[in-house]
């Protein structure tokens, strides 16, 4: 189908872009939902694309949940939704570490309690969740004890966040061998009301700071979170749409993998945004521009229902 970019999904144009795709994958945050309430439509999309023989799944950034966590908390609101379709950063961490690193060992986890389950539950153990408070004296910091079997330290989203934890993960990572990998880089978590507090990047980045090294990341825009979908589920690219609310992470992941793209209005990014990447001339920019936007994912439904 072909079309300029960033092009208003409506009328005809939307059943035209349903039956070109096979897969579906949404955002969550600001494109299904908001907070703890369903956009108004979402649940009758997703349910309506899967009643159509469409594949539909989630992927998203945040690493504070697991897959389980996430089911439940669609089904609560309304969604048709299997765990297996659920595609968090703290699952897709743990199968990286599984099959693309094939770790031997721990992991030192700057994370979440979810980001643990999701390790164990592919059967590599951890240590680090939770408080670690600084004692002794600034000599002391650079010999606190360390696990002789951590073989990895891997960033995720961390309440807990503190300068004892980005010391003990500096002394593993200034060890041989030791992998390195974050969940994702958004530096800023939006909120209800236009707010926002610090994102998962803001800890990564001090953690690559003090190593002096780059973390690999997982997470969207990266193409590991597609390969995880598609090796799994044997999903076509070229017969496959992503939606988000974010041009940086979800657009950009689209156009990473050679997917079609579609932005929602309800989230993160606007139409002026999308535009201004479009106008500045500069190839990687490109790759944030989305093929198609609408105001919301409801927009899709007069296509479904017909």
């Amino acid at each position: 189908m072909s079309g300029s970019k960033c092009t208003r999904l409506s009328g005809a144009l939307v059943k035209q872009l349903l039956d070109s795709v096979d897969s579906v994958l949404f955002d969550c945050d600001g494109v299904i939902w908001r907070g703890d309430q369903a956009i108004p439509g979402a649940p009758q999309v997703i349910n309506l694309l899967k009643e159509n023989g469409k594949k539909v799944f989630f992927v998203t950034n945040n690493s504070s949940k697991t897959r389980k966590m996430y089911a439940d908390k669609m089904s609560m609101l309304g969604f048709d939704v299997k765990e297996e379709e659920v595609f968090g950063t703290a699952y897709c961490s743990a199968m990286y570490l599984k099959t693309v690193c094939k770790l031997e060992g721990k992991v030192y986890l700057i994370g979440s309690n979810a980001m643990k389950q999701e390790l164990e539950a592919v059967g590599i153990q951890q240590t680090g969740v939770g408080p670690d408070h600084i004692s002794g004296k600034q000599a002391d910091w650079a010999n606190v004890p360390l696990d002789p079997e951590v073989k990895a330290v891997v960033v995720g989203f961390d309440e807990h966040f503190s300068y004892m934890k980005l010391n003990r993960a500096l002394q593993y990572l200034t060890q041989q061998g030791c992998l390195f990998v974050g969940t994702n880089r958004d530096t800023r978590l939006p909120l209800e009301g236009g707010k926002a507090v610090p994102g998962t990047g803001c800890l990564l980045q001090a953690v690559e700071t003090a190593a002096q090294r780059q973390a690999q990341t997982v997470g969207k825009p990266n193409h590991f979170m597609f390969d995880c979908v598609a090796s799994q589920f044997g999903v076509d690219r070229d017969r496959c749409l992503m939606v988000g609310d974010r041009l940086d992470t979800d657009i950009m992941l689209g156009s990473n993998c050679g997917l079609k793209t579609l932005l929602t209005l309800t989230g993160v990014s606007t139409v002026a945004d999308a535009e201004a990447h479009q106008k500045s001339g500069c190839a990687e920019r490109q790759g944030m521009v989305p093929d198609y936007y609408v105001e919301s994912i409801a927009d899709l439904l007069p296509a479904l229902q017909g």
